[in-house]
């Protein structure tokens, strides 16, 4: 996972690990503060942590530089979170806006919690994309977990209701719901999240309720708004940083916490099934800086 992480970073650290290699050891110009600034924001790690960083510069000295901004940068994300301890049985919404890589996410979680040792089911309420099902039906077989859906109805509650009803029965560990993907600034299908929560938390109080927002990492600074957006009524869980391994964007982990709170549990770092990785912190800033140690 480490050495996965690590090249998924690239191109995210490019712009700036060399610039701040180049000024340990010395006091920096204005000119090369500024260009240093502007290489960090183009990671999106926002200006607050950007500004942090230059703080650092400016008072540290030598080769321990670079270990001086891992440790302020470590100390800006949240504890790595137990995504693996779980309150059985567990009502999984995943959601988020169109092509950010929520149904893959969706079956790369499942495979994930499979291979924990839970029994799974898979819940198919994404009643707007056709081709949604048959994507979710294709990866149930693969990770051998039971999927439930319904292509008679458009009504997203009630395959939400069945799935629900079908994983109890056979008690099953956890129930994740592949939600319809949505703009944020859809009220009426925003609207519909509403109903998910409401029935899931009046007909089916034995299950613990948990929600993720997949973001596309390449999205940026739009991830932001993307999540206040879809927290605007119900405080999200976490997030699954989908894409990490394509952008130059990676430091957008950074604002995402520090202004709506969201910690990242899971990164995507590529196609494959198995290409989900619990978020590791001091992994991720390591990576970020460049830092194989």
């Amino acid at each position: 996972m480490i050495k996965k992480l690590f090249n998924a970073l690239q191109r995210s650290r490019s712009g700036f690990v060399d610039t701040i290699r180049s000024l340990t050891g010395k006091s920096p110009s204005n000119e090369e503060l500024e260009n240093l600034e502007e290489d960090l924001l183009q990671s999106d790690m926002g200006y607050d942590v950007v500004q942090d960083v230059l703080d650092v510069l400016k008072r540290s000295s030598g080769k321990e530089f670079i270990h001086d901004v891992r440790d302020l940068l470590v100390d800006r994300l949240p504890s790595n979170q137990n995504v693996t301890m779980i309150e059985k049985p567990v009502a999984m919404l995943i959601m988020g806006v169109n092509g950010s890589g929520k149904t893959t996410s969706t079956a790369k979680l499942a495979s994930f919690y499979k291979q924990m040792g839970h029994s799974v089911t898979l819940i198919a309420a994404d009643t707007y994309r056709a081709a949604a099902v048959d994507q979710l039906r294709k990866w149930s077989e693969r990770v051998d977990c039971k999927l439930i859906c319904n292509e008679e109805t458009s009504e997203p509650v009630s395959v939400i209701f069945d799935g629900l009803e079908s994983a109890r029965a056979s008690k099953s560990d956890i129930a994740i719901i592949d939600t319809s993907g949505r703009l944020h600034t859809n009220k009426n299908l925003m609207m519909e999240l509403e109903k998910m929560y409401r029935v899931i938390e009046n007909r089916f109080t034995d299950f613990h309720i948990q929600s993720l927002i997949t973001l596309d990492a390449t999205m940026g600074q739009n991830s932001i708004s993307q999540a206040q957006e879809f927290q605007a009524d119900r405080k999200l869980d976490g997030a699954v940083l989908t894409k990490l391994d394509g952008t130059a964007k990676g430091g957008i982990i950074f604002p995402l916490y520090a202004k709506l709170n969201i910690p990242v549990k899971f990164v995507g770092l590529g196609e494959g099934l198995t290409d989900l990785e619990v978020f590791d912190k001091v992994q991720y800033v390591n990576g970020l800086l460049g830092l194989e140690d």
